[in-house]
């Protein structure tokens, strides 16, 4: 045997002093009965059927229930603090989000003669307003970003430069002005109106709300080809802080493109002009996903004729063609001003003197 151990409580009372007890390893005092975790039964209990020999006693941890109990107080505390600070706080975050309808208004503009042409594109840039005009993205500039009262830097870029790859994949994507996939169109708009996108192209109308040209530029694929592959821009953007949660930009650009017949490779080049503004809106979940609600579009194009169907896609008038009526007055495409007529005629200084 390893020796005697003490009870819980210390040796036991009476016990002789000095020397050992021969059988101080077997004899325990009330103190270290009440600490075994097994208790036998009494002879008297042990008589009943089914009954084990020995029952376990449970240990009470009354230190440790304490603690728990002090401890789960003390989170419903801080719970009931947390829901009572969110209910009567003043600052209330922005309520359910909601996006309008794009207004859409597309003008037509008549020329007053023939339309000017030539085999060479170079030539028709060289003696219209296009000529000064910017290829490509490089037209459309993003102006400096500076922090707003409510959105920083980086936010304000985000705005501007979201509003750049609309322009871009709607007004200078070959695939795009020919017809194709208006995919990557619909990829940078506002979830919210991508209803109203769809609904455009598959049952398009023109009233106002639902014409594919309403949100980009294309032109008809069966009657009109692109000479130049490179669109001559030129333009700006304004950006503007609305309220503490909405950033605004107005985007004015003018669009010149080099358009010939289908199928005809030798038949000679037009210039045909289309002045887009557009208004967009920005949450602050539009700038994280780089996305934009679409809230005004307003498009002046010509060479047109009145009567041509605008709203699905657009018909130019080609090299030698002529309207047979044009608007109430000359309308420029390179000039500002806001746009009110529902057909114009195409002024002769936006049209190469050839």
């Amino acid at each position: 045997m390893g020796g005697s151990a003490e009870p819980p409580a210390g040796a036991p009372e009476g016990a002789p002093g000095g020397g050992e007890d021969e059988y101080g390893s077997v004899v325990f005092d009330e103190s270290f009965v009440r600490a075994a975790r097994l208790q036998e039964f009494s002879a008297q209990e042990r008589m009943g059927d089914h009954t084990r020999a020995v029952r376990r006693i449970p240990v009470l941890h009354r230190g440790l229930s304490r603690q728990a109990a002090l401890l789960v107080v003390l989170i419903a505390l801080a719970f009931g603090t947390a829901i009572f600070m969110g209910i009567r706080h003043p600052y209330q975050g922005p309520g359910p989000k909601r996006s309008e309808s794009l207004r859409m208004t597309v003008i037509p503009l008549a020329p007053q003669g023939r339309v000017p042409g030539s085999a060479k594109v170079a030539e028709l840039y060289a003696h219209s307003p296009a000529g000064r005009l910017r290829a490509g993205a490089g037209g459309i500039e993003v102006p400096d970003a500076h922090r707003t009262a409510h959105f920083s830097d980086s936010q304000v870029t985000a705005a501007l430069t979201t509003a750049k790859d609309y322009l871009v994949a709607s007004s200078l994507d070959p695939a795009t002005l020919t017809g194709g996939s208006p995919r990557s169109v619909r990829m940078l708009l506002d979830p919210q109106q991508f209803g109203q996108f769809d609904q455009s192209f598959t049952r398009p109308a023109a009233d106002g709300r639902h014409a594919p040209t309403g949100w980009l530029v294309r032109f008809d694929p069966t009657r009109t080809a692109l000479a130049d592959q490179q669109v001559r821009v030129r333009g700006t953007l304004r950006l503007a802080e609305t309220d503490r949660d909405t950033l605004e930009v107005s985007a004015d650009h003018t669009f010149v493109y080099a358009l010939r017949p289908l199928g005809t490779g030798g038949a000679k080049a037009s210039l045909f002009t289309v002045r887009r503004e557009l208004h967009f809106r920005f949450d602050r979940d539009d700038l994280r996903t780089h996305r934009a609600e679409l809230a005004a579009s307003t498009t002046q194009a010509g060479p047109l004729t009145c009567a041509a169907d605008s709203a699905n896609q657009l018909r130019p008038l080609l090299a030698g063609e002529r309207a047979k009526a044009g608007g109430p007055a000359g309308t420029d495409p390179y000039a500002t001003g806001r746009a009110t007529a529902l057909c114009g005629s195409l002024a002769a200084a936006a049209q190469p003197s050839l």
